[in-house]
């Protein structure tokens, strides 16, 4: 097979079809593809992937091609377009499966096997198939055609119930929080599978479900209402054991600092950066009291820290002991974070359409086998060719007929796409 790249890593020579879409499934894909794996994401012009669809856009310009999630979240994939709603696109998605050591999917239980893809029938043709299923509710159950997004899945998995002020509840996450909770849980059963199909030569489903991955990280919260019948609610900045705890302005504009004393140990070293009479207020004098008077040692804190940068807030507090972070801005990440340069957190990749791009490095290095970027996310069918032809083997003749039976779809299925609030 004439690749058109040469992979390095510790997952090289591994082959994987992704039929996933959105946030959750393809971030695992991209980290496969970090490390060596030969990704190949299925996608369609006439039925794109909503990631494509959505700003941020390139210089503000829509596109299918110009997203920065729809770039970011597949970047070293081939993408190839096949239409899976005709009985052609369903044989070919067929011979790329045959043809791959694992199945990654998004899709609600439904999807899949209505295209005859879902994962016992595609075991009866490729029986040691490693089929990884991500979906909010997971592949069975009572709500196991329940569809949805990361946003869906945070509301669904108790987030929302626990997120902002008080007196705003019920608040939104800002994000779609199990997105970017998921991929870490799939990635680590995926390699856990692949060790296993090393020793025995055999496949498996993966069947997570996103909303069990996002509880997760409300274990605590779970626990005190078992143990003892409490129900969590909104706390803002605060917590229970920290005190004071907030995100506090700082000089300049819209600047912020987060500051989180935990003991009594961690307020002295606290009082001593300070340095103003009212750290010695009998009111604050123990953890207790602080909690008692919160509302009021929240106002001097946030007094102290609005005449001072926040950087300079972070480094004496660190320094004395006391955790503390500016709050950064996306350009202070890119631009100014040391510590994100250092780790070489970004690479700028050269992408079809919309020019040099930043991407996002995995977040933790393998000493012997380091990831290696090959490729920016790709743009939509970008690899139709190498796909069709050195893997699946198709002549000129076959390509040219599934294009005329729109097997293959172009960019003219695709649909209008707006700016936003146009």
């Amino acid at each position: 097979m004439n690749e058109p790249y040469q992979r390095k890593g510790i997952l090289t020579g591994l082959k994987v079809i992704d039929f996933s879409w959105v946030g959750a499934g393809p971030q695992l894909g991209r980290e496969l593809a970090a490390h060596g794996a030969l990704v190949v994401r299925v996608e369609s012009h006439k039925y794109p992937c909503i990631l494509r669809l959505g700003p941020p856009f390139k210089d503000n310009v829509p596109g299918i091609n110009r997203g920065a999630f729809g770039m970011c979240f597949n970047t070293g994939k081939y993408s190839v377009c096949l239409r899976l709603d005709k009985p052609k696109g369903r044989e070919l998605a067929k011979k790329l499966i045959i043809w791959a050591d694992v199945l990654t999917q998004s899709m609600t239980s439904d999807v899949m096997a209505g295209w005859g893809l879902d994962y016992e029938k595609v075991r009866q043709f490729k029986p040691d198939i490693i089929y990884y299923s991500t979906n909010q509710p997971g592949l069975t159950g009572p709500y196991r055609n329940f569809g949805g997004y990361g946003n869906h899945g945070a509301a669904c998995a108790g987030f929302e119930s626990v997120a902002g002020y008080p007196d705003l509840y019920p608040d939104f996450v800002p994000s779609a929080y199990t997105d970017f909770i998921c991929p870490w849980f799939g990635l680590t059963a995926l390699l856990g599978a692949l060790a296993y199909k090393r020793r025995t030569g055999k496949g498996m489903l993966l069947d997570q479900s996103q909303w069990q991955a996002g509880a997760n990280f409300l274990g605590p919260a779970l626990l005190d209402y078992v143990v003892n019948g409490r129900i969590a609610t909104p706390l803002a900045n605060r917590d229970p054991q920290n005190c004071p705890q907030g995100v506090f302005r700082s000089r300049g504009e819209d600047r912020w600092v987060a500051i989180a004393v935990k003991d009594d140990e961690q307020w002295q070293a606290f009082c001593r950066v300070v340095a103003e009479e009212w750290t010695g207020d009998a009111r604050f004098a123990t953890f207790a009291s602080r909690k008692e008077n919160e509302d009021e040692l929240e106002a001097l804190v946030g007094r102290w820290t609005a005449n001072r940068v926040a950087e300079d807030v972070m480094r004496l507090l660190q320094s004395a002991g006391v955790p503390a972070g500016m709050v950064q801005t996306t350009q202070d990440l890119v631009d100014h974070d040391p510590q994100v340069r250092h780790r070489r957190a970004f690479e700028w990749l050269e992408h079809k359409e919309i020019g040099l791009a930043l991407h996002n490095t995995p977040a933790y290095r393998l000493s012997k086998t380091p990831h290696h970027l090959l490729k920016a996310g790709p743009i939509i069918g970008e690899d139709n060719e190498f796909v069709y032809r050195e893997i699946l083997g198709l002549t000129d003749d076959d390509i040219g007929d599934l294009y005329a039976e729109e097997v293959i779809d172009t960019e003219y299925d695709a649909p209008e796409i707006r700016k936003p609030n146009s």
